[in-house]
């Protein structure tokens, strides 16, 4: 694993463990030469899957991405780091099992939203926000108000 502070290809595991409820490894590594010290995490990949944006342009899948917005549509609510994390990774087993290597943004803006709704309403709402475009007030009334008939049937 090359070190991200001086490049270094020769770098050494000090510490590994089970991380992400056993869906990840994460390992501590050391730099020689540098002395740096830095975090990986080794998880298994069923498949590489490809992203059919809405225009048709493709590209890779990024994990890293979708962990990104989420944490976005999370930020500053009551949810622990963990429970994001099982989350990310339930989504993206769920989109490596569904058989399929070409995957359109929309099916998995979908998912992302079905998972943020039963976890945080409002993180739902910040997510569809953006996923949806909202342009002006009257779209988040819009779109709440279709959550309201749902809440008021669950309470």
């Amino acid at each position: 694993m090359r070190c991200p502070f001086c490049g270094n290809v020769d770098t050494q595991v000090k510490d590994s463990r089970p991380a992400e409820d056993h869906v990840a490894i994460r390992r501590r590594r050391f730099c020689p030469a540098c002395a740096g010290r830095f975090t990986t995490y080794e998880r298994v990949q069923l498949r590489d899957l490809v992203v059919i944006k809405s225009t048709g342009r493709r590209e890779d899948f990024d994990r890293d991405k979708l962990e990104r917005s989420i944490r976005i549509a999370l930020q500053k609510r009551p949810v622990e780091p963990e429970r994001m994390d099982q989350m990310i990774s339930g989504i993206v087993r769920r989109l490596e099992s569904m058989g399929e290597t070409d995957i359109p943004s929309k099916a998995i803006g979908e998912i992302v939203m079905e998972s943020l709704a039963r976890i945080d309403t409002v993180a739902y709402v910040r997510f569809a926000s953006v996923y949806k475009n909202f342009q002006a007030a009257d779209d988040f009334d819009r779109f709440i108000d279709e959550l309201r008939p749902a809440s008021k049937t669950e309470a």
